[in-house]
């Protein structure tokens, strides 16, 4: 049984409403066989993925369209009801569910797919909008979502923006600062902010939109998503080699930016202690042993002749020049035979990076930390961690996308210690801010990383965040304990 969080945190409640029997009332003649207060099923929405942090809500409500959340809110404020929108559920700092008794605003029922120019290649869709069936459908249309996650399966467009998340495809389109084109979102006080522009350019005041992007639920709920979608690549080529250290990994990355250029889609490394824990919870094969490191190439682009030339070419010069020691490819036509190299499934080579992530939860409590860092210092942080716990963690590994000079680091023990917390934190993120880093790379602040906002941003930055937040939440009720770290 996962400790509640205001127990575990000592987090005191503020002084918000509770939701009673008339409020009940109210949101069922408004949403009819859609408002949840069942204990057994309202328990799956208290509680993050990782199984690290639980709510106490009563009360989840499921809209189907933007009025009803405009109603919703409206209601709440009037009331000072708090509220905590929640997508797929799939956040990593505990931004996603509740704290104490906050109204559960979901937006599971909201996936339908408004509109897809295929001129333009800018899709229109609901919030609730799962990742994976976004990108099943554009694939029918011959394009492709501009990001990719480990948790595709279950995450919602719109958490995803309220995230800002990275993931995968970072490398190669860009974030979502860019590629959101437009925005649907419903303020604190039940008003529509319609700026669901579905224009390349518009250079019309404010961007408005840059402001909801990224603030994890805390400014207002985003109802709907306009985002510019790439073309589907014709030609996708994957490689899994072996290095022998992280510098190698490093001058690899170097010459791959180099030989493979414009058709470069990922960059991913794991050490060989993540590979180990998705050999032993998993049970998943890995093709390339004996190496400390391992790095997930990809290329995607028009032409396949062409572009298993350039990788056979890069393959051949790593090896030749002792940067990679073993590996193994996959293609589209199965046609690359590089020294050293054998030909392997692609979506199991995506499965040994992508699942790393599940394979942690079996290996006991996980402490997990999104750190942004200069390329070359990437692994030092893993190393001075380890050298730091000693035998006090079951495992410190480090994984994550290197091509956008982002670590993953991860610790596991047996249990939640408060004694290994402490050893852990701060020491990370003044590591990381000694480095200028940021302590959140793309899985955001939510609850458990508010409070170390400003090892990234200056005093000042935190303060005109506050003035915008109580700008468009003068009542604090949109998601509240989450993001900027509590009043002095």
């Amino acid at each position: 049984e996962v400790v509640p969080t205001c127990e575990r945190y000592a987090v005191r409640r503020l002084p918000f409403a509770r939701p009673g029997e008339r409020d009940v009332a109210f949101f069922e003649r408004l949403m009819p066989g859609r408002v949840v207060t069942d204990e057994e099923e309202v328990k799956s929405f208290n509680v993050d993925w990782l199984k690290s942090v639980r709510g106490c809500s009563q009360l989840v409500l499921k809209p189907q369209t933007t009025a009803e959340v405009s109603q919703v809110l409206r209601y709440c404020h009037e009331r000072n009801l708090a509220v905590n929108p929640q997508g797929g559920n799939t956040g990593l700092v505990g931004g996603s569910v509740p704290v104490f008794d906050e109204i559960i605003l979901s937006t599971a029922l909201m996936d339908r797919i408004i509109s897809f120019d295929r001129v333009s290649g800018i899709l229109v869709c609901q919030a609730g909008c799962v990742l994976e069936r976004l990108n099943e459908y554009l694939e029918e249309q011959g394009f492709i979502m501009p990001l990719d996650l480990g948790a595709k399966g279950s995450c919602h467009i719109g958490g995803n923006v309220a995230t800002n998340a990275g993931g995968l495809r970072l490398l190669r389109y860009g974030s979502l600062r860019g590629t959101v084109l437009g925005l649907e979102v419903v303020l604190a006080d039940g008003s529509a902010l319609d700026c669901l522009a579905s224009l390349r350019k518009d250079n019309t005041g404010y961007d408005l939109k840059q402001l909801f992007i990224g603030s994890e639920g805390t400014l207002g709920v985003i109802t709907a998503v306009s985002i510019l979608c790439p073309q589907k690549p014709k030609a996708v080529n994957l490689a899994f080699l072996g290095c022998q250290s992280f510098a190698k990994v490093l001058e690899t990355f170097t010459t791959c930016r180099v030989m493979l250029g414009e058709i470069l889609s990922a960059y991913e490394f794991m050490d060989e202690k993540c590979m180990e824990l998705v050999e032993t919870h998993l049970k998943l094969s890995r093709p390339v042993t004996g190496s400390p490191f391992y790095v997930l190439i990809e290329t995607s682009g028009s032409n396949s002749t062409h572009d298993e030339e350039k990788l056979n070419n890069f393959l051949e010069q790593v090896t030749a020049s002792g940067l990679v020691i073993d590996g193994t490819v996959a293609t589209d036509e199965k046609k690359i035979k590089a020294s050293q190299c054998f030909l392997f499934h692609k979506s199991m080579l995506w499965s040994l990076r992508e699942r790393i992530t599940e394979a942690l939860t079996h290996d006991g409590y996980v402490y997990k930390y999104d750190i942004s860092l200069p390329v070359a210092k990437l692994y030092d942080l893993v190393t001075d961690m380890r050298a730091r716990l000693g035998q006090s963690a079951k495992n410190v590994v480090g994984y994550g996308h290197l091509g956008d000079g982002n670590l993953h680091l991860n610790i596991t023990a047996e249990s939640y210690s408060h004694s290994l917390l402490d050893a852990i934190e701060p020491f990370v993120y003044e590591w990381t801010a000694r480095c200028s880093g940021s302590v959140s790379a793309e899985h955001g602040l939510g609850f458990k990383k508010k409070q170390f906002i400003e090892y990234s941003k200056p005093g000042q930055a935190v303060a005109l965040m506050r003035r915008f937040k109580a700008m468009l939440d003068p009542k604090g009720i949109l998601n509240p304990y989450k993001t900027l770290p509590s009043a002095p």
